[in-house]
Order: structure tokens, then sequence, then C-alpha cells
């Protein structure tokens, strides 16, 4: 968590190099959460959640870091969406309580992510979706190389290397189907899925 506590402040000027990633996620995750409850898990700066809340009933975004969450509760947000410290693999939420959760790439920096999978589904409705955008291996993405390249000498490194068949292999062995798939490439590869509970 350390390492994140110290980038936090410098993430979202990171992550700007990859607009054409968030802005595809802008324009379809509103049309999911339409009038529901929405658990965000490992919000970062909140990039996501300030550009979506507006659409949901009610959103709370969380992260592992406190850095990330002092970030995100900088600047103007819709009054619907609070920020909250919070581990992924051991959530403060009862069952059965939100109509959508979503990760986005956090799953493959996480040394066990099937434990955050099964807090997921414990806190996720029976008929809820799971949006679950991750960054995927592709070899010919020479940018993304040197991104990987640049983020291990900053001491950042990535506990899975999926392609995009593994990811959506490693979902679907953890007892989500998949609706929705889209990959999109940019710096890194992005494969955005929509899921449900198998």
């Amino acid at each position: 968590m350390k390492i994140w506590d110290l980038y936090a402040p410098l993430y979202a000027k990171f992550m700007g190099a990859d607009d054409k990633i968030y802005q595809m996620m802008y324009q379809r995750i509103p049309k999911v959460i339409e009038g529901k409850r929405v658990l965000e898990i490992a919000t970062g700066p909140g990039l996501l959640a300030k550009e979506v809340a507006g659409y949901a009933k009610e959103m709370v975004a969380t992260d592992y870091s406190e850095g990330m969450i002092r970030e995100a509760k900088k600047g103007s947000y819709p009054n619907n969406l609070s920020f909250e410290v919070a581990d992924a693999t051991d959530l403060p939420y009862e069952d059965n309580s939100f109509d959508v959760v979503i990760i986005a790439n956090a799953l493959h920096i996480m040394p066990k992510p099937e434990k955050a999978l099964s807090e997921i589904r414990r806190v996720l409705k029976d008929h809820g979706i799971f949006i679950a955008p991750n960054f995927v291996e592709k070899s010919e993405n020479k940018r993304g190389d040197l991104w990987n390249k640049f983020l291990r000498l900053v001491g950042i490194s990535f506990e899975h290397q999926w392609t995009k068949d593994q990811y959506e292999n490693f979902l679907v062995t953890h007892g989500w189907r998949i609706v929705n798939s889209k990959e999109v490439v940019a710096r890194l590869s992005l494969v955005y899925t929509e899921n449900v509970k198998a």
C-alpha cells in the first residue's frame, strides 16, 4: 500500500495518457449503473467514480490506499458519491448490498485476486452486474512493454500478466459469466467485461 500512497498525487497525470480507455468506460458505464447502488473497488484518485457517479442512485468508491482516498476527496464530485478506505479482500459491507460492483485495472496487481472476487460475489446482489475492466498483455503492443518496464523501475509490478483469453478464463473459473466483453488497445491493452454470477 505504501507505494500507492506515495504515487497517489501523480496517478491521475500518469493515467491521462490512457484517455482512449477511459472515454470508452465513461460512455458505457453510465448506461449500466443508472439508478442503481454502486460500489467501486480500487478507485485510486476517483477519476472513474467522479465521471459516472451522477448516473447512479448512490455510489461508494473505495481504495486500500489512504493516500489515494485523500486525493479522491479533493475537488468537486456528485453528492451521491462517497469515498472510503476499504480492503478489496475483506469488504466492510453486508451481503447482497450493491446492484453493481466495479473494479477497474486492479485485479492484476493483487497477489490473491480470487479473494477480491469472492468478496465481490458476497456483496453483489444475485442479479447484479460486476464490471471488471483490466489491463492485459498484448505482445505486439510495444508502448505497453515500455510502460511496464517503467512501472517496474519505480517499484510497481503486476502480480499477474494475463492475456485477454487468460483473464476471461480467470473470471469464468471463479464463478462469473461474461455477458459483455470488449478489448481496447491503448498504451496498455485493456479488456472491458461485464459479468453476472454463474
